[in-house]
């Protein structure tokens, strides 16, 4: 008797043990876990907004739905340089100066009206500074590539065969 109890005890344990990192992980961080970079949940939820002003969501998912802003800092961390990377944070910090200054309002709470033009006259403006064009260029980018390579979009929306394709016995032959 005793020996099925200690069993018991042990399976909890472990089971507490394994739950254990989940609760300690810090409110404030990123969801997934980057080398690099130092993204609060903040700025993950502000790049969210910006992925689905790119993307909205209509009969399709859109980026927020997608984790495509999860897969722009993934990309980021792994694949670009310390001095793009430095770029992007600090276009990421300016995003939110600029709706402050034009708006009056952080990006998260403009209509979406007003984040669409906010980002066209990022796009359009060639005076923009080199922290924020580079940030709109690699979002932009890496959301748009994410968006095309995403498992919904290669599923249901590409119909995609393996070359040579399938056998067709009744394709229609003409005589030389």
């Amino acid at each position: 008797m005793e020996r099925r109890f200690a069993i018991k005890q042990i399976l909890i344990m472990a089971g507490g043990i394994a739950l254990l990192p989940s609760c300690l992980k810090e409110s404030g961080k990123s969801s997934i876990a980057l080398t690099n970079l130092d993204v609060s949940l903040d700025q993950e939820h502000l790049l969210a907004e910006i992925a689905e002003t790119i993307i909205p969501a209509t009969d399709t998912p859109g980026a927020k739905q997608l984790n495509l802003h999860l897969f722009v800092l993934k990309m980021l961390d792994d694949l670009y340089e310390k001095e793009d990377q430095k770029l992007f944070m600090k276009g990421l910090s300016d995003i939110g100066d600029v709706a402050q200054d034009k708006y009056g309002k952080s990006f998260q709470k403009l209509a979406v009206q007003q984040r669409q033009e906010l980002l066209l006259a990022i796009e359009n403006d060639k005076q923009v500074p080199p922290a924020l064009g580079k940030f709109y260029e690699i979002m932009k980018g890496r959301t748009v590539g994410g968006y095309l390579n995403s498992k919904y979009v290669m599923t249901n929306l590409i119909k995609w065969e393996l070359v040579p394709g399938r056998y067709n016995g009744y394709f229609p032959v003409k005589a030389a």
